[in-house]
């Protein structure tokens, strides 16, 4: 493919340039397709790449602008991928250019005491992005079948009805997520979700990165090397988990993520391409409106 980065005054060239990524409802998504170090013949280099994405942190801001401005959308999007696939950098390359009012960012970690108390879908549905609004999720309810499916003992901390504990748990929590992803898509929140799909060999020679460089020595945690270990089943149930809730109102977009600069361009050239199918617009003031303003107009200008 030649180095051609597409335009933001193009519509069809953003959906071309993203589609490879994209599932949604009709998929038979299998992980093995999808190459982590694909970057459509595109280098950093050489060609736009660099400025494609300065330009769409300008473009986001000003689709961001009329969301806040029309206040009857909200926007979720949600991160998730392997230690060390870049979401970190990802989220803050990408919202670099969003006015902090209208964004809101939570990363989820453990449950807390409290939030196992409630049900798993809980904690996240407390931290819902307001109209007007993008929320962005640096993990989310997905970990509870990525991460709990891996480590199957974790149910045991969650406090549930053993006979509710069965083989089809699994199953049962994605209809859960697909329902609950249906409703929130009813009532004006548009949903993108994606996995950065980092190789098992770029993210070792990253977690080497991080203990071999002093300045990045905070980044490393023992775990994401025990995690290792599991790569096939996370590959498993990340499989399952996009198979089973990737709609056209919540795509999912897997994203190669063995080179950074790559991952950053894909994910905001999606946002903006599914931002822009909402068609948002500045309020329109009625008639009476109009005729009010231009009277606080003709006041402001008489003064001295």
């Amino acid at each position: 493919m030649s180095d051609k980065t597409p335009s933001f005054s193009d519509n069809s060239s953003l959906k071309d340039f993203i589609a490879p990524y994209r599932i949604g409802s009709d998929n038979h998504f299998k992980i093995k397709q999808h190459d982590p170090a694909d970057t459509q013949g595109l280098s950093l280099e050489k060609g736009r790449a660099r400025d494609f994405l300065e330009e769409g942190v300008q473009e986001l801001s000003r689709i961001q602008e009329k969301l806040y401005a029309e206040n009857r959308w909200a926007v979720l999007l949600v991160f998730q991928a392997m230690d060390a696939a870049g979401k970190d950098g990802t989220i803050k390359h990408v919202m670099s250019g969003i006015n902090p009012q209208g964004c809101q960012v939570h990363a989820f970690k453990a449950p807390s005491h409290e939030e196992l108390d409630h049900d798993f879908l809980w904690r996240t549905h407390c931290r819902m992005p307001e109209r007007g609004r993008i929320g962005i999720f640096n993990r989310s309810y997905y970990e509870e079948v990525l991460v709990v499916r891996v480590h199957r003992e974790i149910l045991q901390g969650q406090s549930l009805p053993p006979r509710l504990v069965t083989k089809s748990i699994w199953d049962e929590r994605l209809e859960d997520i697909a329902a609950h992803e249906r409703y929130l898509s009813r009532n004006g929140t548009r949903i993108l979700k994606f996995f950065l799909n980092v190789s098992q060999e770029e993210q070792k020679r990253r977690l080497l990165e991080r203990i071999d460089d002093p300045a990045k020595n905070w980044k490393f945690d023992a775990k994401d090397l025990d995690e290792r270990a599991y790569w096939k089943s996370y590959m498993k149930a990340y499989q399952e988990a996009i198979r089973a809730t990737a709609t056209d109102e919540a795509p999912w977009y897997v994203v190669p993520a063995d080179n950074k600069w790559f991952t950053r361009l894909v994910v905001m050239t999606a946002v903006i391409t599914e931002l822009k199918k909402l068609d948002l617009g500045f309020p329109e003031l009625d008639e009476t409106d109009r005729e009010k303003l231009a009277g606080m107009r003709e006041r402001l200008a008489a003064e001295d």
